[in-house]
């Protein structure tokens, strides 16, 4: 028996809620944690530039981790889940939350 969660399954799960629970198009809040690598906070900031999103990052007590929260007006639930995907693909040790 498998205890990884299925990638597919969580998204379904989440568009699902998403239509349940706002009119579209909504503004949506990304939360990420990543370690504190300019590189990377970069390329998450550019998945999102040019769409109006509002990009807050704070770093953790110690400088090891940047959280980065996204607030961006969403045409729909399958877009939302593009953006998770995009940042989850592109780039490395993100956590999303």
């Amino acid at each position: 028996m498998s205890t990884s969660p299925n990638p597919e399954e969580f998204y379904e799960k989440l568009k699902d809620q998403l239509y349940q629970t706002n009119s579209w198009p909504a503004e949506y809040l990304y939360k990420f944690i990543i370690k504190s690598d300019i590189h990377n906070i970069a390329k998450i900031e550019a998945i999102f530039n040019n769409i109006g999103a509002v990009i807050n990052t704070t770093e953790s007590k110690n400088g090891k981790y940047t959280s980065l929260s996204i607030n961006v007006l969403m045409r729909n639930p399958d877009t939302v889940i593009e953006k998770y995907k995009e940042v989850i693909n592109n780039v490395e040790g993100v956590i999303s939350l």
